[in-house]
């Protein structure tokens, strides 16, 4: 609902007041009025009043005087001074003392209306401007908290805080970052990156987040060393409400203890594994040897018992040689003799050995390749992916299905792809199938036995050929790897 507005008519003229509250009503005006200056500044100071027409000879209380009296004590009320043709001079020496405008009797109505409408309009616009005013100081004082509120979050942190502007300076950091960057010197803002930031390959990060080389709404985690601590860094553009890239922020985090803590579960898992192959390795020998009849003949039964001892052994085999090998890839010294590498014939040579094993599940098992050029590859680890690959393939698979084993050159990349028909994945296991000793639960896979760091092992060489695998599954319809590894490309 929208407020009238309120007109105060002060004049001694009965006549002149009705008249003006006949006309002014009819146009939506609410009308007030009073009889001479003391009734008026009576009003003022307890009701709302927008306008005031104001007659210049009032018994009691001249015009000039409650126009003074207003000035001072109501400043931003509009008044219009009613003059006679006698007093327009007097008139016009009110407008210098602060009167809005002034109308002379006997009033023309039009302009009189014309002249009401301004001073309405006036009031109105000084009413809308005081009320954005408000709002401005109001969100100026709620702004300053949230700077406040934000200010205690960051420097409580105990993560490193930074944040950058368009041209690298850092306009933003917290205490934490100055103890993880080992600065003791107070840095003012803006302060050039070079001087906080050492490490060259983070800076380039930030400077690619700035040139618009990301998406907007992705972050870049990377490691940097400073001296004998480890630190992670989480870096991601800051955004503009227009979307425009304004800056970058980046979170740093000590993970300096988790390295450690890594590294001795490494060291732990290394130590065991090779103190437990040892007696393994012995244990089977021996087993061995009871099998071949050179400690005396067996029975049945008996033999029938050391295979199943030789089985478990063989498992207990394969799952230290995947630990070393995890092992291996987290230290990064597991992929190392790389050399001009023919991925068709390792694919050829390891569907040929598949292929018996294939057969007897009723599984048909082929292979296509075109347009490929060598890799530069460690070839005992990526014979090591696609031995897993499509072993996995045919174990998943049903009597009667089929895997297909297909590579072709895309460029500077190559495609390698092992589909089957298999039991699938469900979408929601898909994220989790690489991760360390992860194994899809399916009843229908009960009787596949695995350590479940096969396609820990693969993403692993995979990476560390500078490659890419990527999974798609249908449950019950079947699943797709596709590997992507870099070609050799000829210079010049």
């Amino acid at each position: 609902m929208v407020e009238k507005t309120r007109v105060l008519v002060v004049d001694d003229e009965k006549v002149v007041r009705d008249g003006c509250r006949r006309v002014l009503t009819g146009k939506g005006y609410e009308i007030i009025t009073a009889e001479n200056g003391m009734q008026a500044l009576k009003i003022l100071a307890e009701e709302n009043v927008d306008i005031m027409l104001l007659d210049l000879k009032m018994p009691i209380m001249g015009g000039e005087e409650v126009l003074g009296k207003t000035r001072d004590a109501f400043p931003d009320i509009p008044v219009i001074v009613i003059t006679g043709h006698g007093t327009v001079d007097t008139a016009v020496e009110c407008m210098k003392k602060g009167a809005y405008d002034f109308i002379t009797k006997p009033f023309q109505i039009d302009q009189f209306l014309i002249t009401i409408g301004r001073a309405a309009e006036k009031r109105r616009l000084e009413l809308k401007a005081k009320q954005f005013e408000a709002e401005n100081i109001r969100n100026l004082y709620d702004l300053n908290l949230e700077k406040s509120r934000l200010k205690t979050i960051i420097n409580r942190m105990a993560n490193g805080v930074m944040v950058t502007n368009r041209n690298l300076e850092v306009v933003l950091h917290n205490p934490a970052l100055m103890r993880l960057m080992e600065i003791t010197d107070r840095q003012e803002s803006p302060t050039p990156i070079s001087e906080i930031i050492k490490d060259e390959a983070l800076i380039d990060t930030l400077k690619q987040l700035l040139g618009g080389e990301t998406m907007k709404d992705e972050s870049v985690s990377q490691e940097i060393q400073l001296g004998k601590s480890a630190l992670r860094a989480l870096s991601a553009p800051a955004i503009d409400s227009d979307r425009a890239v304004v800056g970058t922020v980046t979170v740093l985090e000590d993970i300096t203890a988790f390295k450690q803590l890594d590294q001795m579960k490494s060291d732990f898992v290394n130590m065991v594994a090779h103190e437990l192959r040892s007696p393994l390795v012995a244990i089977r020998q021996i087993n061995s040897v009871l099998l071949e009849g050179l400690a005396g003949p067996l029975q049945e039964k008996q033999q029938d018992f050391v295979k199943r001892g030789m089985n478990k052994i063989d498992s207990l085999l394969n799952l230290i040689n995947d630990l070393l090998d995890i092992a291996k890839i987290e230290a990064g010294k597991y992929v190392q003799h790389q050399v001009p590498t023919d991925i068709g014939k390792i694919i050829e040579d390891i569907v040929v050995l598949m292929e018996p094993r294939a057969q007897k599940q009723g599984i048909v098992l082929t292979q296509l390749c075109e347009d490929l050029k060598p890799v530069q590859a460690d070839p005992k680890r990526i014979e090591e992916i696609f031995n897993n690959l499509i072993s996995n393939a045919i174990n998943y698979s049903p009597e009667g299905g089929r895997v297909t084993v297909s590579a072709k050159g895309l460029g500077e990349y190559m495609e390698i792809r092992v589909e089957d028909t298999g039991v699938g994945i469900p979408t929601e296991e898909l994220p989790k199938i690489f991760d360390k000793f992860y194994r899809v639960k399916n009843p229908k896979t009960r009787q596949v036995i695995g350590t479940g760091l096969g396609l820990a092992i693969v993403k692993g060489v995979v990476d560390a050929h500078q490659g890419s695998i990527q999974v798609e599954s249908i449950p019950d319809a079947g699943t797709t790897f596709k590997v992507l590894l870099p070609v050799i490309v000829a210079k010049g």
